[in-house]
């Protein structure tokens, strides 16, 4: 069967590879672990691994066991840290396909080691710290103790300690500067008990383009958002003025008109019929729509690229499909439709859409549903 739709992604190798040798020399000599959680946030986690590692990364970054064993199971054998506790019944399969684990509670490290014991394999392992954003990690008072336990068991290996900025993007970074002094400090206290920490990372996408982490010396930084081309401040849709790294979206999505109809003045178009035309047009049919992670509430102020020019949604997004606005400009079916990327001069980014509808451009491209095909292009 031919599965071949009118709605589909394009992700740019080029653009991933420019990402990350720009990122690998900006934050050098820093090694740039890039991450493929989500599927890489919507792009594709085994090519875009791949291609991250053969374009300068060290290692990944994921969030689950399955996702690493999925690119054990596609051949990466690059190292792979799994960024949070997992549950007891997936610690046999970390320590057979080789993940790093992160641990962080005491009795999640006493059923990790036992496992390793039961295999007789030696597992490494990451120390998560919480210094403030309080989602995951030991408290700094309890950091010396927790590294102890993990370095003085003969299965375990500690190999890095971390942390996790919770303010990065914000321009103001005194909360930020506390976490990582705070960080520094716990570090220091690890070290003068006698524990090596070969690893040592604090650096999401935001702050690693900021180098807040520079008195540090880190050894590693944690790149995702960055490495799609994606600034994670969705306000300013900027990186900073500061980066000069000229970051390049990775993905772009795309559609074919499947439906013209000249609606009149008066009518109103999908669901709920709220909003009336105020002139007779040409409305076209676009065959994807909030399945394929096209934001139901985009309707209201979105637009979408035809004949390289912005057409409004015409009304509610739905499941299939969207309608759009094309006024009295003749539009064909099979016409390419830009929804995220550029036509001509006109560009809408994963962050505009984020924009509109109150998010970050994070969910954007993490939202563009499995059942849209991704071509991987250049």
């Amino acid at each position: 069967m031919n599965t071949q739709r009118w709605a589909w992604a394009n992700i740019d190798r080029s653009a991933l590879q420019h990402n990350v040798r720009s990122l690998a020399a900006h934050i050098a000599p820093q090694q740039l672990w890039a991450v493929v959680k989500a599927d890489a946030y919507g792009h594709g986690a085994v090519d875009c691994a791949k291609f991250a590692l053969q374009s300068g990364a060290h290692g990944l970054c994921v969030a689950l066991v399955a996702e690493g064993v999925a690119l054990r199971q596609a051949g990466v054998n690059a190292p792979i840290l799994v960024m949070s506790e997992q549950p007891t019944n997936q610690h046999r399969d970390m320590i057979v396909y080789g993940l790093t684990a992160t641990l962080y509670n005491e009795s999640v490290i006493d059923q990790f080691a036992k496992a390793a014991q039961d295999l007789e394999i030696m597992a490494t392992v990451h120390l998560k710290v919480d210094t403030g954003m309080h989602r995951v990690g030991v408290r700094p008072e309890r950091a010396v103790a927790v590294a102890q336990k993990i370095a003085s068991n003969k299965w375990l290996t500690l190999d890095g300690v971390f942390t996790h900025c919770a303010t990065a993007d914000a321009s103001d970074s005194s909360f930020a500067d506390r976490q990582i002094s705070l960080f520094g400090q716990t570090v220091a206290a690890i070290r003068e008990a006698g524990i090596a920490v070969p690893q040592l990372h604090v650096a999401n996408s935001a702050t690693a383009i900021r180098k807040l982490d520079t008195d540090l010396h880190c050894t590693m930084s944690r790149i995702g958002i960055a490495m799609y081309g994606i600034a994670g401040d969705a306000q300013t849709d900027s990186f900073g003025a500061e980066s000069q790294l000229a970051l390049q979206p990775v993905m772009s999505v795309h559609a074919r008109v499947s439906h013209v109809q000249r609606v009149k003045a008066g009518e109103a178009v999908s669901y709920g019929l709220k909003r009336t035309i105020e002139t007779d047009a040409n409305i076209a049919t676009i065959p994807l729509g909030y399945a394929d992670g096209v934001p139901r509430g985009l309707w209201a102020s979105g637009s979408v690229l035809i004949g390289g020019k912005r057409r409004p949604f015409a009304g509610v997004v739905t499941m299939d499909q969207i309608m759009v606005n094309c006024g009295d400009d003749h539009v064909s079916i099979g016409d390419e439709v830009v929804l995220i990327g550029r036509q001509g001069s006109e560009h809408i980014t994963a962050n505009e859409w984020a924009n509109k509808i109150g998010t970050i451009g994070y969910e954007v491209v993490c939202g563009i549903s499995a059942r849209m095909p991704r071509y991987y292009i250049n």
